[in-house]
């Protein structure tokens, strides 16, 4: 949605056919297209503080025309960080320069989204490029992690301490704390990261979750946390803002999480309030074998889109413009996050507004100039 302020843009109309140039309504809020930016963890902060980078990084993606752009994984706590880099929502020192940032994705006629998350067990890491999975201690400026059960994410790492029930309510407390400094930093949608191996996945997932309390064994018992998380954050949002939720539809491992408890988490989530649900998979142990190719995650999103009855989105190596317009208008999903190709390319959704016949969503400081012959 454009605000009032905004830079003008053109908002295309695209051929009879074009799906994936089309608006989306969700509650109250309308996309300009089904084209979005997946959360991307920049690994850049400083106490958790976004900063210019994180305005330049995201708000070019909206000036390029994508209709929603996610901040990347934003932890709701200190020690809920993958890197003692990362960004942050545990303090409201973090709302002024996030607010920044959301104020100009709106602008540049894009919907300011935001990922809540905590990583558990693979919380307190170094940076990809200084060393990626390997835990910082305590001496070094990391933290003792927390999860589900004392169960490393890889052998030979330290065991992370289990939460007891006070801790879990302080979980709860502190993403609903994280979700109203969204609200009033500017953000339109916010989402609730349970995939990738983090915090709210390592209590969905058995191969990770052996608690022998409410909040684990069973199924109903695996999934309550992050019931009762969403159903907490759904209380402290406006009616009118959508609500979304990433998960991993399987582990890619026998025994573990797969998709027909996605499909029945997916249900249950639509009924505390979710709105979407963001479908990716894997991350929970670090020796799956995940059959990575073009679109090989998109199947999910259409079986939990069919089997659940709630809208999703696709990701995983989608990054043609007639690919993602085949995912939305063959139903497989409402709406594609691009990752790493957004990174190549921020100006994709211009591209595929090129590739699929319609008006190419130039910032007006660009398109007089690009579109004179």
């Amino acid at each position: 949605m454009t605000g009032s302020n905004a830079t003008p843009s053109a908002q295309g109309h695209p051929e009879p056919g074009a799906k994936l140039l089309s608006p989306l309504t969700i509650r109250g809020l309308t996309l300009r297209n089904r084209i979005g930016v997946s959360p991307m963890c920049q690994y850049s902060c400083t106490d958790g503080l976004a900063d210019d980078w994180h305005l330049v990084h995201l708000g070019s993606r909206a000036a390029g025309g994508a209709g929603l752009v996610f901040v990347e994984a934003t932890a709701v706590a200190p020690e809920g960080r993958i890197s003692p880099a990362d960004m942050g929502l545990w303090d409201d020192r973090h709302m002024p320069p996030l607010a920044r940032v959301a104020a100009f994705v709106k602008r540049m006629g894009a919907a300011p989204a935001i990922q809540l998350a905590h990583a558990g067990r693979k919380a307190s890491c170094l940076p990809p490029w200084e060393g990626g999975s390997k835990i910082v201690s305590p001496g070094l400026g990391g933290w003792i992690t927390m999860a589900p059960c004392p169960i490393p994410f890889a052998p030979g790492e330290p065991a992370p301490s289990p939460l007891g029930e006070a801790d879990i309510k302080g979980l709860i407390r502190a993403f609903t704390a994280a979700a109203r400094r969204a609200v009033e930093a500017g953000f339109q949608v916010v989402e609730l990261h349970a995939a990738h191996g983090y915090l709210m996945h390592q209590f969905l997932s058995p191969l990770s979750n052996t608690r022998d309390d409410a909040y684990g064994g069973s199924l109903e018992n695996r999934m309550r946390l992050v019931l009762e998380t969403a159903a907490a954050i759904r209380e402290v949002l406006p009616g009118d803002m959508p609500f979304f939720t990433r998960i991993s539809a399987t582990d890619w491992v026998a025994g573990g999480w797969d998709l027909s408890q996605a499909v029945i988490l997916s249900r249950e989530l639509a009924k505390v309030g979710v709105d979407l649900i963001d479908v990716s998979s894997g991350g929970l142990v670090p020796d799956a074998k995940i059959p990575v190719g073009p679109g090989f995650q998109v199947p999910f999103a259409e079986a939990i889109r069919r089997d659940a009855g709630v809208m999703t989105s696709a990701v995983g190596l989608i990054t043609e413009p007639a690919q993602a317009e085949d995912i939305v208008a063959s139903g497989k999903a409402d709406i594609v996050l691009l990752g790493r190709e957004m990174l190549r390319e921020p100006y994709w959704a211009v591209k595929a507004q090129q590739v699929l016949g319609g008006e190419q969503a130039w910032p007006v400081q660009y398109g007089y100039a690009v579109k004179r012959r």
